[in-house]
């Protein structure tokens, strides 16, 4: 006896496709804002934490050559670094010896994602004073 085979095409339904599309529509609202200010709070820390490691290294720089380097951030550049990092928006730290807010030592500072003075969460500056 033969039995017969049905020739059913397998696959989705259009609801059924709709119906997870709006599913993974509803998951992406929730969780991409939560990823977004995810990237702005790591950027403020990366910033945090160079100027933290510019720091000891320029002290380190000063235990050599017993004053802060005076031509910028260059100086540090074969001794003591392979390059100067750039903040995490791309932008050079600001370096001043003698500091305006430490008058006896140095000013090293970025000013946050959007660049200019002031700001608040990610735009806030970021100092060593």
């Amino acid at each position: 006896m033969k039995t017969k085979q049905k020739n059913k095409q397998q696959g989705f339904t259009l609801i059924e496709i709709l119906v997870v599309v709006a599913i993974i529509g509803i998951l992406a609202s929730i969780i991409v804002p939560k990823l977004t200010s995810k990237v702005g709070y790591a950027r403020t820390q990366k910033a945090h934490h160079d100027i933290k490691t510019l720091s000891s290294v320029l002290s380190l720089y000063k235990l050599d050559k017993f004053s802060y380097p005076s031509q910028g951030l260059e100086a540090l550049v074969d001794d003591y670094l392979d390059k100067v990092p750039k903040d995490p928006w791309n932008r050079d730290y600001i370096y001043l010896n003698p500091g305006v807010h430490n008058a006896k030592s140095f000013d090293l500072y970025t000013y946050g994602a959007d660049g200019v003075s002031g700001g608040t969460e990610e735009n806030k500056d970021i100092n060593n004073w």
